[in-house]
């Protein structure tokens, strides 16, 4: 297997000032954005650029890779400090209100929502799935979640809470109720999982 050469010093500084306008460029325009405006915020030519990222999700991929290893991270921090129902909720809410103040951000993590199909998961959003994983099995563990809700139906919904929330004033405002209304459905009283008995315990946001 061919390794991949190193980048020139002058490279790597090309591709660092790009992942860091093309962030800001997303978060101010959306995931359709100008490519070219980026090129030429960053100080570089199209050329350039597309060498770096063949295509535009690329970019927005390469982009939003901290910050989505950062919300996987964030969710192991709520999971230490926070009982398992309590954390899973912070962390949704936290999830979808950075999808509304970060444009751009909402198109990636629509792709860590899909399962199956044609297009293949981001490798960037596989923290996120992961991470939803483990507060999921925590929160059913804990008997505060139903037993039957899996962590990608649950990431599905948020991203709809956060569409809606988004549609009612522009700001997540309604974030909060919205999940408070989504856990109440989805909490293990609520509904008995086939062949199994409902849950115990109650799960609202904090």
């Amino acid at each position: 297997m061919t390794q991949a050469r190193p980048m020139r010093a002058d490279a790597r500084r090309n591709y660092e000032r790009l992942l860091r306008v093309a962030a800001e460029v997303f978060a101010e325009h959306g995931e359709n954005a100008s490519l070219d405006d980026i090129a030429k915020r960053a100080g570089v030519g199209s050329g350039t650029l597309y060498r770096h990222f063949p295509n535009r999700r690329a970019l927005l991929e390469a982009a939003y890779a901290d910050r989505m290893a950062a919300l996987a991270a964030r969710a192991d921090e709520l999971a230490r400090g926070l009982p398992p129902g309590a954390a899973l909720v912070e962390w949704l809410n936290e999830l979808c209100a950075g999808t509304i103040r970060v444009r751009g951000l909402k198109a990636l993590l629509g792709s860590a929502v899909m399962d199956g199909g044609a297009a293949p998961v981001p490798v960037c959003c596989a923290p996120v799935r992961d991470a939803a994983a483990r507060l999921v099995a925590a929160a059913r563990a804990e008997g505060t979640l139903r037993a039957d809700v899996e962590p990608v139906e649950l990431l599905r919904l948020a991203h709809g809470v956060a569409t809606a929330s988004e549609f009612a004033d522009g700001r997540g405002g309604q974030i909060r109720r919205y999940l408070t209304l989504l856990m109440e459905g989805l909490h293990g009283q609520m509904g008995r999982p086939a062949g199994g008995r409902p849950a115990r315990g109650r799960l609202r946001p904090p």
